[in-house]
């Protein structure tokens, strides 16, 4: 798995759009019912942060207009998926699950797809003949909060290629490329073969890259995989999983790093590629 490919990177414009897509497709019809007074109350108080950042900085009508301008490229390049992904949801997942037991999870972030392909309880993702990069077995074991096993429990692993890139959201990759769903054995086990993904910049040619560039930030994202671990009865857990070593974990532009979702890879006793053990322990739904 040693060659390269070369996909067209995606623009800004491009990828924007497919999450902006994705976005609407499934997600607002769940607050369809929120109350007036939870909306207003919200609403208020993220206007008055606003207000009160504008008086305690003096701030200028140019730079009021340069925020409009960008707030208005930000739709127009369909970043508004990116920006509150990488900036935002980071606070969001914490508040949601700061009650769990389990698993520590992270961010979803823009480029989840549902409905990937079935694995079965051991097996490859899809990938290409010759995906590059380093082979990667994961075993693990998925478990309630009191120690039973859990054996109808599904994992959704997606990942970037090599890249940086993502299938779906990049041109020139298969429809689903390193992008599959397991199950877990009796026993609660699963084993799935993969490729360690790359470190990739999020896209800097839209409206989030101009603000990096503004403010003197990096673009970076540590290498990571992605995953949704749900069975019956029990918290939908989201997750990322990083790598020791990453020079971006300390400073993710994200803020998605957690030490508990750090892996601990090993060399793969016959010499190709690594090994990995982590497993996971989902939280009951509450009554």
């Amino acid at each position: 798995m040693t060659a390269t490919h070369h996909a067209p990177a995606p623009s800004a414009a491009d990828s924007g759009a497919s999450a902006t897509e994705r976005f609407k497709s499934d997600k607002y019809a769940n607050v369809a019912d929120t109350p007036k007074e939870r909306v207003s109350l919200l609403a208020r108080e993220v206007l008055e942060a606003v207000h009160s950042t504008i008086r305690r900085h003096k701030v200028t009508y140019d730079e009021y207009n340069a925020l409009k301008a960008w707030l208005i490229s930000v739709g127009e390049d369909g970043e508004w998926p990116l920006f509150l992904d990488v900036w935002v949801e980071h606070v969001v997942e914490e508040v949601a699950t700061e009650h769990r037991e389990g698993n520590k999870g992270t961010i979803e972030g823009p480029y989840y797809v549902p409905g990937a392909p079935e694995q079965g309880s051991r097996g490859s993702v899809p990938m290409r003949d010759d995906e590059p990069g380093t082979p990667l077995v994961w075993t693990g074991r998925v478990t309630s909060t009191d120690g039973s096993v859990l054996d109808q429990a599904r994992i959704e692993l997606w990942h970037a290629d090599a890249e940086g890139l993502y299938s779906q959201f990049a041109p020139g990759i298969p429809e689903w490329n390193l992008r599959g769903t397991f199950s877990v054995d009796a026993d609660g086990q699963f084993e799935i073969n993969t490729v360690r993904p790359a470190p990739y910049q999020i896209p800097t040619d839209g409206a989030c890259g101009k603000l990096i560039a503004a403010a003197g930030w990096h673009a970076w994202r540590p290498a990571h995989l992605h995953v949704k671990v749900s069975a019956p009865g029990h918290e939908l857990l989201t997750a990322q999983l990083y790598f020791p070593g990453d020079e971006h974990n300390d400073d993710d532009i994200a803020s998605a790093v957690k030490p508990e979702l750090v892996l601990d890879p090993k060399p793969a006793a016959d010499g190709k590629g690594e090994t990995v053990s982590y497993g996971f322990v989902l939280d009951p739904v509450k009554a």
